[in-house]
């Protein structure tokens, strides 16, 4: 592998006009396919093999047409302290919004919360529900104008007027102020390691090229694979990521190369080579961890994970053909200013502070071994008590009016209100289906913990029913969870009786069960992605101790930024700093994805820092000599790339949408305890107390597992002096 890219190094740095114009018309092509493309089609979240997913397929096999993926707003009115809506002038004044409401093109219908009996018992407190026609996505900027006036001139009869729903959705996504001071930070870090700005520059222009293309390419297909807003966010959150570390890579190889004497070709062609050959692998960890995530049967979390892994990809080939191509045009820019010039190249300093660390770690392995573990095992204890769910309207800061329509809810109809259970009674075949429906409406109402339940409604069959029933605690309660489950236990018996059956569904029961449904999957692909993990390291280190630790230490890396995750985000410790006004249930799907993102980027510092000290090994060093080669060459860059991670995924801190904050503060602080507590101080602790036997591997082992060249052993041994061919030297005035 390593004298196949060695060879596209050298073709992109000489056909380097070529290689760009090609960059430049796919960008140009995948823009103007997302320029013309549809927007993405809203195909709603679903999980098959649960109950509630199950449920809600049968009302749309039953009911048809009566599921459309319209649009809905619930629009909250409450009265001034002290007085009623059903007050004449506010009667009034709710009557007149709710027919206004109804005289939009794209809506459906407005229903007034006075025929709807939508009122509080205490009379302060009303909704109307508006359906619109159309789905959210395709709600006209009219529409939305038309509700924002109404619930003003509502506001202006002196009542508090409120909305939420999913026409309220302003589709969050990327693009913010917070994202542009995560990539402004990466510069300044770009700039203090390479002390070039066209060094510090070149690795941001190509990164953000190939967001460029990714976010389009993913614009371009949105509408033909449904992919959302936050699918977007998180391909152009990991692309932005690693294609401003792989580039940086294959910077600082070439700056190295260039310090040993070699011309500026040959330079870029051993960096292609070499730190590509390390981009790739660590690419291809970062892809197989993301696709590996359709394994856990959730749709959105499938296309999450597809969509990343392509971006990783783009970034990928990026650093193996641009970023060389870039070097051909500045093949002395990205060196310091005084390097430039033929002869004016310096080897590289003996010590620096990556030798300075690991000889202090080298001296006191030990103690520095045991404060790591401790102090990640103490981060990792807040998992003990993790509670998963899905964030809603009650997660968004109080300064909007979805959270203030929310809160009025929950105070006016009580806690239980935002989260109603939907119960779909399958009653076919059964004699008297009314009889069997209301039975069980009966039976489930007497349950503990029901406020109340709705009459039932039947399809035109007459053969199935559906009701809702209010619980009395919030949807994100763990009470609310034992009643769903405290329901479905009575199923078995309340079958017998009546002969019907009867499902569990709505959005706070589907909520439940992915929550249930991703417990269940995370053990067994945290077993995967340890395992493969142990086989890629076992191949590309010919070792059998390093795997197992690399393992041990990604482990502990997760637990602790999950512990961080739920301190912060379910116990409230620090949330305000970070704008989180509400604290609650860890988003459900947060463990898997961070289990997969993080693996990709811990084998990423794994595979950079230890094939140095691998390299250095081989080549004679001792066990210790070889760790402070390894941190030598590799240690400020590692750290370059880790704080650049961490400026880019907390840039995303900053994002409305809940669940991106979260997911930007969960890698931010992984990446963190990965880089600077796992492989900073707890590798070089491990590696010097196994000294030899770190690299120790069974004979028979050896001889059947295929070898990777990550590091280009091959290419270094065979280009042992300065290139100082005609060619490179002509190459080196351009």
């Amino acid at each position: 592998m390593a004298t196949f890219l060695y060879r596209v190094g050298r073709l992109a740095f000489r056909r380097r006009w070529y290689v760009a114009l090609v960059w430049a018309a796919v960008l140009a092509a995948v823009g103007l396919g997302a320029l013309k493309a549809p927007g993405a089609a809203d195909e709603g979240f679903s999980m098959p093999g649960i109950e509630s997913q199950k449920a809600f397929d049968l009302m749309e096999q039953r009911f048809p047409g009566a599921t459309a993926d319209g649009a809905t707003a619930r629009v909250v009115f409450v009265a001034p302290n002290g007085q009623k809506v059903t007050a004449a002038d506010h009667k009034k004044a709710v009557e007149d919004t709710v027919a206004g409401l109804a005289d939009g093109s794209q809506v459906a219908s407005a229903v007034n919360p006075f025929q709807a009996k939508a009122v509080s018992r205490d009379g302060t407190t009303a909704y109307a529900t508006v359906t619109y026609k159309v789905a959210a996505d395709d709600l006209t900027d009219a529409s939305k104008q038309q509700l924002e006036h109404a619930l003003q001139e509502a506001r202006d009869t002196g009542m508090t007027v409120d909305a939420g729903g999913s026409a309220m959705a302003d589709g969050g996504g990327a693009g913010g102020a917070a994202e542009l001071i995560g990539v402004a930070i990466a510069a300044v870090v770009l700039l203090v390691t390479f002390g070039s700005l066209a060094a510090a520059g070149l690795p941001l222009l190509t990164a953000l090229i190939g967001v460029g293309v990714s976010m389009a390419t993913i614009l371009a297909l949105s509408h033909a694979l449904g992919l959302s807003t936050t699918t977007g966010t998180l391909a152009m959150m990991l692309g932005l990521a690693v294609g401003i570390d792989y580039a940086l890579f294959v910077v600082s190889r070439y700056r190295e190369e260039r310090a040993n004497g070699r011309a500026p070709q040959e330079a870029t062609a051993l960096a292609v080579g070499t730190a590509g050959s390390a981009v790739v692998f660590a690419g291809l960890t970062v892809v197989i961890a993301l696709a590996g995530l359709a394994v856990v049967g959730i749709p959105m979390l499938t296309k999450m994970g597809l969509a990343a892994a392509g971006a990783v990809v783009v970034a990928v080939l990026i650093a193996l053909t641009l970023v060389p191509a870039f070097l051909g045009f500045w093949p002395n820019a990205v060196l310091r200013r005084k390097d430039r010039g033929p002869g004016r190249t310096e080897k590289e300093a003996k010590d620096n502070g990556g030798t300075r660390w690991a000889r202090f770690v080298l001296r006191r392995p030990l103690p520095v071994l045991i404060l790591g573990v401790v102090g990640l095992g103490a981060l990792a204890l807040p998992m003990t008590s993790l509670q998963l769910g899905m964030p809603g309207d009650e997660a968004k800061p109080t300064s909007t009016t979805e959270r203030r329509a929310y809160d009025a809810l929950a105070e006016g109809f009580g806690p239980g209100f935002n989260g109603p259970l939907t119960v779909v009674v399958d009653a076919k075949g059964d004699d008297d289906a009314k009889a069997a429906a209301a039975a069980i409406s009966k039976d489930i109402g007497a349950t503990k913990g029901i406020v109340s339940v709705s009459p039932a409604r039947f399809n035109e069959a007459g053969d199935t029913a559906v009701f809702s029933v209010v619980p009395s605690t919030a949807p994100t309660d763990e009470k609310t969870k034992d009643l769903v489950t405290a329901i479905r236990g009575e199923r078995p018996g309340i079958e017998s009786e009546t002969g019907a059956t009867y499902e569990v569904t709505g959005t706070t029961a589907l909520n439940i069960d992915i929550s249930e449904k991703v417990q269940s999957a995370l053990v067994p692909y945290l077993i995967v992605v340890v395992g493969l993990a142990i086989v890629l390291l076992l191949v590309v280190f010919r070792s059998l101790l390093v795997p197992l630790k690399a393992a041990l230490g990604f482990l502990l890396s997760v637990l602790a930024s999950l512990g961080a995750v739920v301190v912060v985000f379910q116990e409230g410790h620090g949330a305000g700093l970070l704008g989180v006004e509400t604290t609650g249930p860890i988003m459900s799907l947060m463990p898997i994805f961070l289990v997969g993102i993080v693996f990709g980027l811990a084998m990423d510092y794994e595979v950079f820092l230890l094939s140095r000290m691998r390299e250095a090994y081989v080549h004679g060093e001792t066990s210790h000599q070889a760790v402070t080669s390894g941190f030598r060459h590799s240690a400020r860059v590692v750290v370059a790339a880790a704080l650049i991670m961490i400026a880019v995924f907390a840039g995303f801190i900053g994002e409305s949408d809940s669940m991106i904050k979260m997911i930007g503060f969960g890698l931010a602080s992984a990446v963190l305890l990965d880089a600077f507590v796992v492989r900073m101080a707890i590798v070089p602790a491990v590696l010097a107390l196994l000294g030899d036997r770190a690299w120790w591997l069974p004979t028979w082992l050896d001889r059947i597992l295929p070898r990777v060249d990550v590091e280009g052993e091959a290419l270094t041994r065979g280009a042992a002096g300065p290139e100082t061919a005609p060619a490179e030297q002509e190459a080196a005035r351009v």
